[in-house]
């Protein structure tokens, strides 16, 4: 098992790595970026994913499953351009979820889980 932290200021307070490479699959935490707005935040968060993918050596072609978690649904819409162009030719199982978000100031969290390379 490999354990990737990000150094995240949320990952020592509760308790938890950035993702997790184990039993085949890359688990890879909600994520949330910075940013002024939901798509920025979208962007931010994408590129933190992509960061801890490829320490385990993989990247997004490899996402088999991903979830977003908004506090507003309308707001997902503006985020999908970046998601296709992120995706791309490897669209995975997606998700999205309306649901509170740790601080009110995240307007998007995502989670993904890839499939490892041997």
């Amino acid at each position: 098992m490999q354990r990737i932290s990000s150094g995240g200021a949320f990952e020592p307070k509760i308790g938890y790595c950035r993702a997790v490479v184990a039993g085949g699959f890359v688990h890879v935490a909600g994520t949330v970026g910075q940013g002024d707005d939901v798509v920025a935040q979208c962007r931010s968060a994408l590129g933190i994913i992509e960061q801890a993918l490829s320490e385990a050596g993989v990247g997004f072609a490899d996402v088999v499953r991903v979830t977003y978690m908004l506090p507003d649904r309308a707001e997902f819409e503006p985020c999908w351009p970046i998601l296709q162009a992120t995706f791309g030719a490897h669209p995975p199982a997606a998700t999205m979820i309306e649901c509170g978000l740790i601080d009110p100031k995240y307007r998007i969290e995502i989670e993904v889980t890839a499939v490892a390379r041997a």
